[in-house]
């Protein structure tokens, strides 16, 4: 069994790493199984790429397609045609697509339309809002996917409800649980975390991408206000993302407990949530992270596709409005935050549930 496996973003990079080391580890006993990684080039900032294969033992790709750059439009388009040519050249059984991210949806579209079977790692999660451009990678993706590979039972449900049928479902867990527990004894500390004086649960992470919070200046001034107003004057930690770099840079927000850095690698990353007060995001994998890490999260955005992090977890959706971060920051200094908990099968084994089912899919 040939799989082809795509990586086209940065949070698709920590979850085919363990799905590549069970699929070695099975081959090496005698498994008929192996792959080819595809590296559609969709994130080209190398703190955005080349790290995260470094730090986390990913083998060179087989192929890099650099389809980075562009409008939305513009970057499915030039994936699907680069990818296309990559799939006639090299079939497989199999393509394995991971997440939510833009080659997710076009090299599954690809992978379909020349007769391979797709296989989608974490699928099922839904949002359920359309102004988010990973539902409807997502929800595209899952139409025509052949095997679901999920992480909660949720995410089965919803898979049912549109029609996939048991036989295609797997509930297998989190696969970036997997990274994240192998790689947690060798989270490296910044540079910068002695030069800021900074102190174990005593500063904040903060990360913003999403357009609903950094597209519209107005917005984001009063988000970043609200948020070093009330954090009784500790250190906000801002690993600015290459798309907010460019719209935070036009608004001159400046506070004295804000410390803007560059984009982490994963393990220096991972410190820095380890050892935080709490996290301030609108990210949805930070989320999962820090509910098995126990560190509180406030999620700036109104809905998830990660309900588990809600229900069982340590994250709470606050919303987009600027005027609920006080009130839940108050909540949190005053010991109120809720202890959380670790959602079903997110134990550090997921990859290798998914190799046992693809090989008795194709014994």
């Amino acid at each position: 069994m040939t799989i082809t496996i795509i990586a086209g973003a940065r949070p698709n990079f920590m979850k085919i790493a363990p799905i590549i080391s069970a699929i070695q580890k099975a081959a090496t006993e005698g498994s008929n199984i192996s792959y080819r990684l595809v590296h559609t080039g969709q994130h080209y900032d190398q703190k955005m790429s080349d790290t995260f294969f470094h730090e986390l033992g990913i083998p060179e790709p087989h192929a890099n397609l650099g389809c980075g750059g562009g409008t939305q439009a513009e970057q499915t388009a030039a994936i699907m045609v680069a990818f296309e040519k990559e799939l006639i050249q090299n079939p497989a059984d199999l393509v394995m697509v991971v997440g939510d991210v833009t080659s997710t949806m076009a090299c599954s579209i690809v992978a379909k339309k020349l007769n391979t079977k797709v296989v989608h790692v974490e699928a099922g999660i839904r949002s359920f809002d359309l102004t988010m451009p990973e539902e409807i990678n997502r929800m595209v993706t899952d139409s025509i996917t052949d095997y679901f590979f999920t992480t909660t039972e949720e995410a089965s449900n919803n898979l049912r409800k549109a029609g996939a049928t048991n036989d295609q479902i797997f509930f297998v867990g989190n696969v970036m649980i997997d990274t994240l527990l192998k790689n947690q004894k060798n989270f490296k500390r910044p540079a910068f975390f002695d030069q800021l004086k900074l102190n174990r649960s005593g500063y904040f992470v903060l990360t913003l991408h999403r357009p609903a919070n950094v597209d519209h200046h107005h917005t984001l001034k009063e988000l970043m206000h609200e948020i070093t107003a009330n954090v009784r004057d500790l250190p906000i930690v801002f690993p600015i993302h290459p798309r907010t770099a460019r719209i935070f840079s036009e608004l001159g927000i400046s506070a004295k407990n804000l410390h803007i850095v560059d984009p982490l690698g994963y393990l220096e990353f991972n410190y820095l949530v380890q050892h935080a007060k709490a996290v301030i995001t609108d990210s949805g994998g930070i989320t999962e992270e820090t509910t098995v890490m126990g560190i509180p999260c406030l999620t700036l955005r109104n809905s998830t596709e990660r309900p588990e992090t809600v229900a069982v977890g340590t994250n709470e959706l606050i919303g987009t409005n600027p005027r609920n971060i006080r009130p839940a920051l108050d909540r949190l200094f005053a010991g109120q935050w809720k202890k959380g908990g670790i959602p079903e099968k997110w134990d550090g084994h997921t990859a290798e549930r998914i190799v046992e089912h693809l090989l008795a899919l194709y014994a």
